[in-house]
């Protein structure tokens, strides 16, 4: 399967941080350090400054190990103390519930304000992500340029809420690493589906902008022509993981 050949381990900053956690500890996070899905946990837990073993899978392979973890076979999971977990945003939650007293807590304090957020979250899910994602993959003219205004409408209606600089004001959370991974990735589409940040609206622009350097985004990227050799595949239509096979049948991101 083509999609098995991808660079095998996290570069540039990325690695650093790879490195940095490769001794055994209570809380192992299985991941791929290519997966915008792996990078919004990842954040997470750096921004948390929590203990945890970094392990590098390729989810194309479907080992016995992984499955045993996750039965989708996708990344990221996690094991903490003898549970199997996945889902990248559930573990974000997860993350918030098991290590409330951590450095920094990804969601506020006031319950309106956690539902305020998750309100959000879900909008990143729903509308942002599968909607870059429709962007990527679709190869006739006039379904890019839907996806690209459908996109657009959502990013524009996101960035409305965002108090600055981040999505809550000054404390980043976890709405930011949510839709943080999509930023980073977003010079695909910029390159090869005519997409532009302002032209979403000059907030959205200024909001990636600062997203993109925050130190536990930056210290969990790869180079760029690694992320663009994958994207490579989505541009074609020809990946096969499970969110290009959902693209292409018309259903829901898994």
């Amino acid at each position: 399967m083509p999609d098995e050949q991808i660079h095998p381990c996290a570069t540039e900053r990325a690695a650093q941080t790879v490195a940095e956690h490769q001794e055994p500890q209570e809380l192992v996070f299985y991941a791929g350090w290519f997966c915008p899905f792996v990078q919004r946990t990842w954040i997470c837990l750096e921004e948390k400054r929590l203990p945890y073993q970094y392990k590098e899978v390729n989810p194309y392979k479907k080992e016995k190990h992984f499955l045993d973890i996750n039965p989708k076979g996708l990344v990221p999971a996690v094991e903490y103390k003898g549970r199997a977990l996945y889902e990248s945003l559930v573990l974000c939650e997860f993350l918030e519930d098991a290590f409330p007293s951590s450095a920094h807590p990804m969601l506020p304090a006031d319950p309106a304000e956690r539902a305020y957020a998750r309100i959000w979250i879900d909008h990143i899910a729903k509308a942002c992500v599968s909607a870059f994602m429709r962007l990527v993959q679709f190869q006739e003219p006039d379904r890019q340029d839907a996806a690209r205004d459908e996109l657009y409408a959502a990013l524009r209606a996101f960035a409305g809420q965002v108090k600055g600089p981040f999505f809550f004001g000054d404390e980043f959370s976890m709405v930011d690493a949510a839709i943080a991974p999509w930023i980073v990735r977003d010079h695909a589409i910029a390159e090869f589906r005519g997409y532009k940040r302002a032209d979403v609206s000059a907030g959205w622009a200024q909001y990636a902008g600062v997203v993109e350097t925050r130190d536990s985004i930056v210290k969990t990227t790869s180079a760029k022509e690694h992320y663009t050799e994958i994207y490579g595949r989505y541009l074609r239509n020809e990946a096969q993981s499970e969110v290009a096979k959902a693209i292409r049948s018309g259903r829901g991101l898994p």
